[in-house]
């Protein structure tokens, strides 16, 4: 009987270490990625332009590209500046947003990408989606995964702490997500891929479970592994599914009723998860998970990130259109909005007694 196997897209080098930066440009040459040394190198505003003095003197070959917001258009004119000037590769240096851009250009320009990321907010670090804002709001691009990923934990550590917080809600957000595939392959049997779905659940436990914290370096390098491992599971199954349920739907619905005023991805889909596994009637998981979210100083009710009760039930009553096609509970509950407060009252007061 022949041995079948499938190749899995994913980074050629996973550099997770303190000091990681200091290696950036021998990584680059010894894996092959850029031994001219000829880059472009997209920074953000903030983190990366700090970060530009430091490294431009150790990649003399490299072109920098500041690039501001996390928009489509931001993208088209990276991909623009960087056309027909033969890089070997797109360095993209910063958090989510920077990152979520220069994916998005380099798959423009036919380039392989290298994430180097300053904040861990979310699991794009690694995923084969880019999440940018457009003129509807804001829509999910499908781009290759970045041929390498580096993340300095020193760096992490003097990030705002939000944004690394907004990751672990990210991670723990897959347990909600998984359980919404599951219940699709039951009443719909939308078929389960379980390889991907095994490492978004690795990587949303080991998060969940830790004792440790942002200042902890065992935490930060679990948290992004996580981040990566869910990264890599989205490539696996070929779409969102393994990290993204009625928790996602929940906070792209805050993203589209409420632009001016959306927290960071992970702050709402954290949220999200933890009142999508009690409408599951999971009321322990509900409970650990909004015990892990305070631990952390993630939001668990709506008023945290500055949103009303009537505004969180018109959100989760909007969510659903949010990904038409996709099952999740809240297309099988099909509360309505009376239904809605009342679970949320149910939930606000479960997870504070």
């Amino acid at each position: 009987m022949p041995v079948l196997t499938r190749l899995i897209p994913s980074p050629v080098v996973v550099d997770i270490n303190g000091g990681a930066l200091a290696d950036l440009s021998q990584l680059l040459a010894d894996q092959r990625i850029s031994s001219s040394g000829r880059l472009a190198v997209a920074v953000s505003e903030g983190s990366g332009v700090k970060l530009r003095d430091r490294l431009a003197p150790e990649l003399p070959g490299a072109d920098w590209y500041p690039v501001e917001g996390g928009t489509i258009d931001a993208a088209v004119r990276l991909a623009d500046s960087m056309r027909g000037k033969r890089y070997d590769a797109v360095v993209g240096l910063g958090g989510g947003k920077i990152i979520d851009v220069t994916k998005y250009a380099a798959a423009r320009v036919g380039l392989p990408m290298v994430a180097v990321a300053t904040n861990l907010s979310h699991d794009g670090i690694c995923s084969p989606v880019s999440t940018l804002d457009n003129d509807n709001g804001r829509g999910s691009y499908g781009v290759p995964t970045p041929i390498a990923l580096v993340v300095d934990l020193d760096v992490i550590r003097e990030a705002p702490a939000r944004y690394v917080r907004a990751g672990i809600g990210d991670a723990v957000s897959n347990l909600s997500a998984l359980a919404d595939w599951e219940l699709s392959h039951r009443e719909n049997g939308e078929p389960i891929d379980g390889l991907a779905a095994a490492m978004a659940r690795s990587a949303g436990e080991a998060v969940l479970r830790h004792p440790g914290g942002i200042g902890d370096d065992d935490f930060l390098t679990v948290l992004s592994e996580g981040l990566v491992l869910s990264g890599i599971a989205m490539t696996i199954s070929g779409d969102t599914r393994p990290s993204s349920g009625a928790c996602h739907e929940i906070s792209h619905a805050f993203d589209l009723l409420y632009p001016k005023r959306a927290a960071a991805h992970g702050e709402q889909v954290g949220l999200g998860a933890a009142f999508a596994m009690h409408l599951r009637g999971e009321r322990d998981r509900a409970g650990t998970i909004a015990e892990v979210l305070r631990h952390h100083g993630l939001p668990v009710l709506p008023e945290e990130i500055g949103f009303t009760e009537p505004e969180f039930v018109e959100a989760v009553r909007f969510a659903p259109q949010t990904r038409p096609g996709r099952y999740t509970i809240l297309e099988h509950l099909d509360l309505s909005a009376t239904e809605i407060r009342d679970a949320y009252a149910d939930y606000a007061k479960t997870i504070s007694s």
